[in-house]
């Protein structure tokens, strides 16, 4: 199985309704995962389409845009709008149901960046396995946009969604994890993979911060951002404003992160590391496997490191535990390596221990718009 491409371009509304007729099968997948995966946490699909209204003036206070896009999407796969919000804002639904139901649930993500002095070829690296409901690989895409109001840029994200991890034509390379507190209730503020799309749109590292700064926000998550400059900046965020945002740079040239905090002195609760208790074993792991901090990395080498099966089932590579309940379950569903200098992305689309990793070349789709200065090599 191979990740279908999706290329759009154009305006937000024609950019949206060309995502929406190309994907139309796998968004539909997206709204039958998600409709059993809401009621796990008490939501009807009627109540959670009404519930994500909430967030469309923090939507649109990030960008009017992404509202044009959601609308787009809808009548691109005929589905009404409030169907394709409620997939939009499923973290907030469902992460803060995690933190007030204080259940164990299933592994997230693991995800690093490399930064040249520590690359074998000098160049920015960054990436993740992300580790999700295993019916989700059904519904996997390769967005590829070009955009006439900012910067092209590609993503490997649900069907539906705007935004999960990717790279942009300036430069920005985007992964990320998810985390939880007791914060998390579902309070209104700018939504996750909203703001994942938002940093999509940014220029330099500076600019993914301040959408983070600027906008108040509903839930936790963790943000890695690179850019082919050389530069790298995780942000932990819990839900609220700019006081509650911990960065974390780089170590000896890299980034590593899963599903917890690292940050010492939270102003809440971190039920991350209760409800995804591989989540510390996973970050042991990858610190074991890039020891010693001398050592050279290269994707070949993460490559590697990301099919690790050490604590299997719930390694860095997951694999389905089949003694939970079908809807606790998690894998790896995907793995994406991208060199932001070259502009490439590496997919595996699945467990990446059996699906071989594809290059993509995106030198010519990332190309820097007209004016801005070119800040790496595009080789």
């Amino acid at each position: 199985m191979t990740f279908p491409r999706i290329r759009v371009s154009g305006g937000a509304v024609d950019r949206g309704e060309s995502y929406g007729r190309q994907a139309k099968d796998r968004i539909l997948r997206s709204v039958e995962i998600y409709q059993g995966l809401f009621l796990k946490y008490g939501w009807t699909w009627e109540a959670a389409r009404d519930h994500a209204r909430q967030y469309l003036t923090p939507i649109e206070a990030l960008s009017p845009q992404y509202i044009e896009e959601l609308g787009g999407i809808a009548r691109g796969s005929g589905l009404p709008f409030n169907d394709v919000l409620a997939m939009n804002v499923r973290t907030e639904l469902i992460f803060a149901a995690k933190a007030r139901l204080a259940r164990e649930q299933r592994g997230e993500c693991s995800s690093f960046a490399i930064l040249p002095a520590r690359s074998v070829t000098g160049h920015t690296v960054i990436g993740q396995n992300w580790d999700w409901l295993p019916d989700c690989a059904d519904s996997l895409v390769v967005l590829e946009a070009v955009q006439d109001d900012g910067p092209a840029f590609v993503t490997v994200v649900e069907a539906g969604l705007l935004a999960k991890t990717g790279m942009n034509a300036f430069g920005i390379g985007l992964a990320t994890n998810a985390l939880v507190t007791d914060a998390d209730a579902g309070e209104s503020g700018a939504p996750y993979h909203v703001l994942l799309r938002a940093i999509l749109d940014a220029q330099n590292v500076t600019d993914a911060y301040r959408v983070l700064l600027n906008h108040r926000r509903s839930s936790s998550a963790n943000y890695l951002v690179a850019h082919a400059d050389g530069i790298a900046m995780d942000i932990e965020a819990a839900p609220g404003d700019f006081g509650r945002l911990f960065v974390w740079t780089a170590e000896h040239g890299l980034i590593l992160h899963t599903n917890h905090f690292r940050s010492p002195n939270l102003p809440v609760g971190d039920v991350s590391i209760w409800a995804m208790p591989d989540t510390q074993i996973r970050l042991a792991r990858l610190n074991d496997l890039t020891a010693p901090t001398d050592t050279p990395l290269d994707v070949d080498e993460f490559q590697r490191i990301l099919a690790d099966h050490a604590n299997f089932p719930d390694g860095v590579c997951c694999h389905v535990d089949a003694r939970r309940a079908p809807l606790d379950r998690s894998a790896t569903v995907g793995s994406v390596i991208m060199d932001l200098d070259e502009r490439a992305l590496w997919l595996a689309s699945g467990t990446p221990c059996v699906a071989p990793y594809e290059r993509l070349d995106y030198a010519d789709f990332l190309r820097a718009p007209a004016g801005i200065r070119q800040t790496a090599t595009v080789s």
